[in-house]
């Protein structure tokens, strides 16, 4: 049986919450799955052996609506990287995996190794897939480059060709019972706690909003606010009992939202190229998008409010069809 590197980029929750899914999959099938993670540390605790952690190349969330530049260039090391990709032993496995992973990725790209990219960036880089209107080529090219594969599967709202599957949803969301309580599940990792609870409170005096912070290290409530640290469980719990979901244009998070029936608004971080083409390919589907949280927004987040209601989407169960159809696409004869 092959021995898998399956390699998973840390920064935001998305890869982490995709890979709890895929993981075990993965080890039906081989005979060692190694697991790598790089970035920052995570809010989401995995419940297998992490065998690589990396530095990698990540990002650090701003506190206005967008990424802080100044703190994401500091925190990165490229001799650590260079180090990283020249030691990460890719050559010891039959398949190399990376949910845009840029170690694995470069290592394999350096030793000329196979790498299958498996992740929701392979499908926002299709042709076919929404763009916004205002092009950026150096955010495209930057999404292109940053973790090289020389094939790719990928994720996204809809299958907009035959490379391209819709959203993995966890299983522990798919065994959840939707209901609903009456509040609003945040998460806006951009923007800081006080911004959040100011805007929230002026926009509504009688919503009850949970937001979930990665810049809060406890617990508290401000009136009709309460603001929380990011926690898997409790954010899962959070949006299965919610009303609607206000969130970043992320993947996981919003696909999640949508397949629980909630009603969604999503506020695209500044200057992300990714998050961009997914609120264009959300507000194809028919979910609002509104740019953030300044006083010229509220009109279209108070419409939501009195208004808005659920996207109706179809996202079955498909996931280990295509860890099979990878697997047999590209393991060697030898090891299948």
């Amino acid at each position: 049986m092959p021995r898998i590197l399956y390699a998973i980029q840390g920064t935001g929750n998305g890869h982490l919450s995709r890979a709890l899914d895929i993981v075990p999959l993965l080890e039906q099938h081989a005979s060692r799955v190694d697991v790598l993670v790089s970035g920052p540390p995570a809010d989401i605790r995995l419940p297998f052996a992490v065998k690589y952690r990396c530095h990698g190349m990540g990002f650090v969330f701003g506190k206005k609506g967008g990424i802080n530049f100044v703190k994401t260039f500091w925190q990165l090391n490229s001799a650590a990287f260079l180090r990283e990709i020249r030691q990460l032993p890719v050559t010891s496995y039959d398949l190399v995996i990376s949910d845009f992973e840029p170690v694995s990725a470069w290592a394999c790209q350096l030793r000329q190794v196979p790498c299958v990219g498996l992740s929701h960036q392979s499908a926002v880089l299709s042709d076919y897939a929404p763009r916004p209107r205002q092009e950026d080529l150096l955010g495209r090219a930057v999404l292109r480059h940053y973790a090289p594969t020389t094939a790719q599967v990928g994720f996204h709202f809809e299958r907009y060709e035959s490379g391209i599957h819709t959203p993995v949803i966890r299983r522990q969301v798919r065994e959840l019972t939707p209901q609903n309580d009456g509040h609003y599940t945040v998460y806006l990792p951009a923007f800081d706690e006080p911004t959040l609870v100011r805007r929230l409170r002026y926009l509504s005096a009688t919503t009850r909003w949970d937001v979930f912070s990665k810049h809060s290290q406890q617990e508290s409530e401000q009136g009709l606010v309460r603001v929380r640290p990011v926690s898997g469980a409790a954010f899962t719990d959070s949006l299965a009992r919610s009303a609607g979901v206000l969130c970043g244009a992320g993947f996981e998070t919003p696909a999640e939202a949508l397949y629980l029936g909630k009603k969604l608004l999503v506020i695209p971080m500044k200057n992300q190229y990714e998050q961009a083409c997914n609120a264009a390919a959300l507000a194809r589907l028919g979910v609002p998008v509104v740019k953030g949280l300044q006083d010229k927004h509220l009109a279209g987040l108070d419409e939501w409010l009195q208004t808005g209601r659920p996207v109706p989407v179809q996202y079955p169960d498909e996931t280990a069809a295509v860890i099979s159809q990878l697997l047999l696409a590209h393991l060697p004869v030898a090891v299948r």
